[in-house]
This record gives structure tokens, sequence and C-alpha cells, in this order.
């Protein structure tokens, strides 16, 4: 038995849901394959975490060992990678590339957007001061050759946490009006494509916009799709909208520095009657709504209930019983229910890599959700949907018009999202 933190979530994985994330990257000049090559094997030395390949134990139990085969680098083709396969020397990370793009490709189970940054970051690095020669780097850099901190590996005790109750909890209940579309793209066969978009607003002018309305990315993101889903979805009789915004709670139980995935959801309920509300009003809302539900005593209820299912999982007897247990128990699915999602991790210290990055975009599943970057001169958020119609997003385009927002707007791409090959 590994007991890895990071191999829990792999039981949960489905061809369907299958927890991998990609993050593109539109550089300025058309990418050099073999200077990436070169940067990529440098950049995951520094990362034994992340050079790990899938195994299973005669208990049932995944396994993560070290992989030392190469990290892949391949042309980027209109299909989706298969992490931990032969093609990718059975690593859950490769990179593929195209034109002036890059994507970093990799498992959730073994990081999220933050660990994952870590790896971009360092390789980009690497790739950029072969190009340009010394560049000053991101003042969060891991360099090849430099020690792997404590806090990197930190996945805290569970028992040194105080177990005080929180003065508030979310009770909003389940929405109910995001079910059809999700079962459309579940269940039929011609559905099962997902899509997003690209929209760039300017830095300058959503900042000062936020700052006119008293508004963060998060809550104004949370308001305007509100004002997109009361627009799109039929009001039903005692039903309600609510978004849900990414917190990173890694802060509150100790472990700044991780690599590791510490993401809980706060839920902001909003109702029928309020559609007609400004976007600086219902901002006020969702501010409300953070302010009550940003408490340490949450994140350690949510980090109890991550270290419970993953001793649940392995006091089953074998791979089947511990998958329907990691279904069952998942902290992700049982969360409560939302019609859209808001991600946005802050902004990004490049360095001088940032002068050479047109665009940075995080690719996840998920049908309503805004995944935000913010680089030094845009905001980059990828609108995911499932489906093809284009409605939602013109919508949201309807509504930062009706701000006087300027943007830009990319066609409609193909996820492709990784899939995961397991041993067998």
């Amino acid at each position: 038995m590994s007991n890895n933190p990071d191999s829990y979530l792999l039981y949960e994985y489905m061809k369907k849901i299958p927890f991998t994330v990609r993050m593109k990257i539109i550089l300025d000049e058309k990418i050099d394959a073999g200077m990436l090559e070169k940067a990529a094997q440098e950049a995951i030395s520094r990362f034994p975490y992340f050079a790990v390949k899938v195994g299973l134990d005669e208990g049932g139990n995944y396994t993560l060992t070290h992989n030392d085969k190469p990290i892949a680098v391949l042309p980027e083709k209109d299909e989706s990678i298969l992490l931990g396969s032969d093609e990718v020397g059975g690593h859950l990370f490769a990179i593929t590339y195209k034109d002036d793009t890059i994507w970093f490709n990799f498992s959730h189970s073994v990081c999220g957007a933050m660990g994952g940054l870590f790896w971009v970051k360092t390789t980009l690095y690497q790739y950029m001061t072969q190009k340009y020669g010394t560049l000053n780097p991101p003042v969060d850099i891991k360099l090849p050759g430099t020690p792997v901190e404590e806090g990197e590996l930190r996945f805290p005790d569970v028992n040194t946490l105080p177990d005080d109750e929180p003065l508030y909890r979310y009770d909003g209940g389940d929405t109910n009006l995001h079910l059809g579309r999700t079962l459309k793209y579940l269940l039929s066969p011609f559905a099962r494509e997902s899509y997003y978009y690209q929209v760039e607003i300017p830095t300058k002018d959503f900042m000062d916009y936020a700052a006119k309305i008293d508004g963060s990315p998060n809550t104004i993101l949370t308001a305007m799709m509100f004002k997109v889903s009361s627009r799109l979805l039929k009001e039903k009789k005692g039903t309600f909208l609510s978004g849900r915004i990414a917190a990173d709670y890694r802060k509150d139980i100790g472990a700044n520095e991780s690599y590791r995935d510490f993401v809980r959801f706060i839920h902001i309920r909003f109702e029928w009657d309020q559609k007609d509300e400004s976007v600086k009003k219902l901002n006020m809302r969702a501010r409300g709504a953070l302010i009550k539900q940003n408490q340490p005593e949450l994140s350690y209820e949510r980090f109890r209930r991550l270290v419970k299912a993953h001793a649940g999982i392995d006091e089953q007897p074998d791979l089947k019983a511990k998958k329907k247990y990691a279904s069952q128990n998942s902290a992700f699915r049982n969360d409560p229910r939302d019609t859209y999602t808001v991600s946005y991790v802050g902004q990004t210290d490049w360095g001088e890599v940032g002068e050479h990055i047109k665009g940075f975009y995080t690719i996840t599943d998920g049908d309503l959700m805004l995944e935000v970057n913010a680089l030094k001169d845009s905001f980059c958020i990828t609108y995911q949907l499932y489906g093809k119609d284009p409605k939602p997003m013109d919508l949201f385009l309807d509504v930062l018009k009706e701000e006087g927002l300027t943007y830009k707007v990319s066609e409609q791409y193909t996820r492709y999202m990784p899939k995961i090959q397991f041993p067998k």
C-alpha cells in the first residue's frame, strides 16, 4: 500500500470524468521543438514527485513510483493524449505543442493548478533562457539543481488541526437547473464532445471596472454568470440559481508551499427575482457569501473529510471496491451542485518570461465553467461548455458589453482532455 496522497483521486477516474488538466500557453513566436525537448527534461528533474508512474499492488492499491523515462514532448494532435501510456513513457505529465502554443497536460490526482504551475514555470524558464539568454525568473521559480523544500511536500497531520465548529455553513441545497445539460452530455453519444472559448479582457479595463463597483475578479464573474444563467435557463418554481468559487485553502491548514491540491468551494445562491439587479449589487451579494464562508474551520472540515475518504479507500478489499467507495465518498462529487463555476488563481508572476507570453488558459472539465488567469496586460478566461450551442457564450459577451468592458473572443475549440491508461 502506497498511502501516497497523490494516488487517491485516481480511484475516481472515469472515461467521461478523467480528472485531468491542460494549461495552454501561447507564445510570441513559433515553438522550437528541440529547445522545448531539452527544457522539458531539465525541468522535470527538479520535480521527483511529478516524475512518477502508476502501479498496482497485490491489494488492489494504486501506487506511484519513480519514473526515470524522459517526459514526452509531442506534436499536438486533434485528439486526447493518453497519460500513463507507452507513448508518454508512463508519465502522468506530458507536453504537446503546435505553432506558437504549448499544452502542459497532467493528472489532477497528483496536483492542481497551483502545483502544476511549479512545473510549467520551470519548463518555460528553461526554454526561454535557451532562446534569449539570461532572464529575470519568476520570484517562486524552482530551478533544476535546487533542493526540494520540505514545504513543497507538505501534507498536514489532520490530528494537529483544530476541530472547532464553523460559525456558518452554506445550506442552500442543490440547484437543479443545470442537470438537463449535464445529463445530455453524459448520456447522449452525440453530445460527448466538450468545448471552450478563449476570452481576453485588458487587465487595466477589468481592474478599473472592479474598483468602480468594489469587486474582485471572482465576485464580479460570479455575478455576471448569474446574469448569463438567468437568461439561459428557464425559471422553475421552487428553484434557484447558484454559482461556486474555487477557493484554495492551503494556507488555512499550514500547507502554503505545497504542490498538492487543496481546494474547496464557496457557494453563492441567487434567487430568480434578483435577475434584473445590477452586476454591482449582485457582486455585493457574492462578496457577502465569500466573507461568510471564508473561515479556516470550513477548511479544516474539508481536509478532515478528504483524509477520512483516503482511509476508507485503504480499508476496501480490492480495486473494484476501492473505486466504488471513492465514487460514493468523493469530496468533489458530494459537494452541493451549482449552476456554474468560477476558478481564479490570482495573477501569476512570470518574471521576464511573461514578456513572451501572449495568452495563458487553463482547460478543465465542467459545464458553464470559467477558468481565469491574469497576465500583466490581460485577463485570460477559458469559458467551458458542454455541447456546441454558442448561446451561453453569446450571453456572456452580452453582459460584458452591457458593463462597458472590451474583449476579444476566440473561435470554439474542442477541449481534448487527457485520458489516463492504468495498469491491469
